[in-house]
């Protein structure tokens, strides 16, 4: 199974998601969302699978760092354009594999996500 990982490279978390990939020799390739950046419609699809609120990282600094005004009313629009202007606001990591996704790391999850 092919895999693309979302991220960005110098995240710890990202870290451990591409050593676990590289132990369990799952191949993929790594798309660094800060570096190259994120197209609307990989957030729109994100967003309708899993849900904005577990796509937005509002637990990141980027996120607490936004004036209040911004934080508020939330919705997936605004989300997704939130995610587009800093991408460092996208969950991390997020993977792609065989038409399914998993967003965050946990190495259970990941036993499962790859042997399914």
């Amino acid at each position: 199974m092919a895999a693309t990982i979302y991220g960005i490279k110098n995240c710890d978390t990202m870290k451990k998601a591409r050593s676990w990939l590289e132990e369990h020799a799952v191949a993929h390739d790594f798309h660094d969302y800060k570096a190259v950046g994120i197209d609307r419609a990989h957030l729109e699809k994100w967003t309708a699978e899993a849900g904005w609120e577990t796509v937005l990282n509002r637990a990141g600094t980027t996120f607490r760092k936004l004036p209040e005004e911004a934080r508020q009313d939330l919705d997936k629009d605004k989300a997704i354009a939130l995610m587009i202007e800093q991408p460092s606001m996208i969950k991390r990591p997020v993977v792609e594999a065989d038409g399914k996704l998993l967003i965050g790391f946990k190495p259970d999850s990941y036993a499962d996500f790859f042997e399914s």
